[in-house]
């Protein structure tokens, strides 16, 4: 098998360069990006207010948690490739206007169910956000360097908005009600509507195929039900049912690829998965992602519940990790004149498993500089290797595709956190209740509300007295952080796989066509 060097397809041409312009064009992108990252993290700060303010069920308070993912999942590529026959601003405005209308809504729901509704057309909405972003900005900045740059910001805007996520929804539920948290959009939407068709130039697919009803159909009853699947085997719910939509959602995922690989003008072209610079560069993104939703999902329960830091202090312990991701995703594109991508990804993505064994030496119950060394050795490598997987997704496919290839990316990035929340999540879980050791005069129920989460073990210790509430604490701690350890080896263990799929994928020549 051959080898060469990673490169994009239009590196050496002669390309103009962007002006002012776009780069305010750039900015006015940022924002959705930049919401949508911050929505990410703010609602799980408000779920406590809202459980108190709309008495919502055990089912529906996790429905108001999954829905939104679900919708936006399943929409993802019907939305990327959409965009492209449309018109990629035309379906970005939509959305922004879609988003901060039921955004509103929500901030007001009287009831869970109205909640529900209304998370599930953000879903609806937000797909039309994110590949549109991405694919605006590889028509935008056709310089390879610029464009780079340009994804480097897009990015980075996501760990800016992890990180502002806890600490605006720490301020919004201290000083206002929890409908706040939603009515955020409208001010960050507002300005993209008025200057999005000011400075944002629209493109779309010169030659779109017609809009394929069952090709769009197919897509969300693959991605949607697997997704729903990995939830359920996560929370523990009937195998049954979590194997019945396992199947209805490969099944579909086959019809789909057949359907696709049939028709002259596919939704997707799949053979994209062909190009081994595409889908290594899609499988580091999925796996990039897991690992950091993965490390974010016991990081913040640490920080609060075994450290007792607030939420706001939780936020802000984890800032200088978010601000070496955001500095090593803008310094790779410098970088990458020197080295190939492929050997930069690779190397980033050891410096992540590093994050992960620097955890597992330096892990201390009360201490809280290790965990923030640890998230900045982690964030360094994650962000590097972002910004090229990205940039390798929609530099790797023609121009007038980069809305399909952008949701795929998008779809990649929802898959991970999922996968990291559910599977990474759930050993985690697994590992707490089975080491817990509960101190003698606990009651059975009592007992299995703190073997069930950390946060669990909190509720019950309110209601005991100071010195037995003092030992379960002590014991809750400890289970956790030995779930921890096992979490953080195979978090290690993805990035190191990460890292050789990307050697071997990402400087592999692309198969001939026939």
């Amino acid at each position: 098998m051959s080898f060469t060097p990673v490169s994009s397809p239009d590196a050496t041409a002669d390309v103009p360069k962007a002006g002012p312009r776009e780069w305010v064009a750039l900015a006015v992108l940022m924002l959705p990006v930049l919401l949508v990252s911050v929505d990410n993290t703010v609602l799980a700060f408000a779920l406590p207010e809202i459980s108190a303010a709309l008495r919502p069920s055990g089912a529906q308070q996790l429905w108001i948690i999954d829905i939104y993912p679900l919708i936006l999942a399943g929409l993802l590529v019907s939305m990327g490739s959409f965009g492209d026959r449309i018109g990629r601003r035309r379906l970005l405005l939509i959305g922004a206007t879609g988003f901060a209308a039921v955004s509103v809504i929500a901030a007001y729901a009287p009831s869970a169910e109205a909640l529900i509704a209304s998370r599930a057309a953000l879903g609806f909405f937000g797909a039309m956000l994110m590949p549109s972003t991405l694919s605006l900005l590889r028509n935008i900045f056709l310089d390879t360097e610029q464009r780079r740059l340009a994804i480097a910001v897009w990015a980075s805007c996501f760990a800016a908005g992890a990180a502002l996520g806890p600490i605006v929804g720490g301020f919004l539920l201290e000083h206002a009600w929890w409908g706040s948290v939603f009515l955020l959009a409208v001010p960050v939407l507002i300005p993209l509507l008025v200057l999005g068709p000011v400075f944002v130039p629209e493109s779309r697919d010169p030659t779109p195929g017609r809009i394929d009803v069952v090709s769009i159909a197919l897509s969300m009853l693959a991605l949607a039900p697997l997704v729903f699947a990995i939830k359920n085997l996560a929370n523990g719910e009937s195998v049954v049912v979590t194997a019945a939509f396992a199947v209805v959602g490969v099944v579909s995922l086959v019809l789909f690829v057949r359907r696709q690989l049939r028709r002259p003008d596919p939704m997707l072209d799949v053979r994209l998965f062909r190009v081994p610079t595409f889908s290594g560069a899609v499988l580091v993104n999925l796996l990039s992602v897991v690992s950091l939703v993965g490390f974010l999902f016991f990081v913040s329960q640490h920080l609060q519940l075994v450290i007792g830091q607030s939420p706001m202090q939780a936020g802000l312990s984890l800032v200088p990790g978010l601000g070496v991701m955001v500095v090593a995703g803008l310094a790779v594109v410098m970088l990458v004149r020197w080295v190939r991508p492929s050997t930069v990804i690779v190397s980033a993505l050891l410096l992540s498993a590093l994050g992960y064994a620097l955890v597992l030496m330096l892990a201390s119950p009360t201490a809280v500089a290790p965990i923030v060394v640890a998230f900045a050795v982690l964030g360094a490598g994650i962000g590097a290797a972002e910004t090229l997987s990205n940039d390798l997704i929609v530099s790797s496919v023609p121009p007038e595709k980069a809305g399909a290839a952008s949701a795929v990316s998008e779809t990649a990035y929802e898959m991970g956190a999922v996968l990291g929340t559910a599977v990474l999540g759930s050993i985690l879980t697994a590992s707490y209740g089975a080491d817990l050791r509960v101190p003698a005069g606990l009651d059975q129920e009592a007992a299995a509300a703190a073997r069930e989460t950390l946060g669990g073990a909190h509720a019950v210790a309110d209601a005991l007295p100071a010195e037995q509430a003092a030992a379960l604490l002590g014991a809750a701690g400890e289970a956790f952080d030995s779930g921890v350890t096992i979490t953080s080896g195979i978090g290690m263990m993805l990035m190191v796989i990460s890292a050789l799929l990307a050697a071997r994928m990402l400087t592999m020549r692309a198969p001939a066509s026939r």
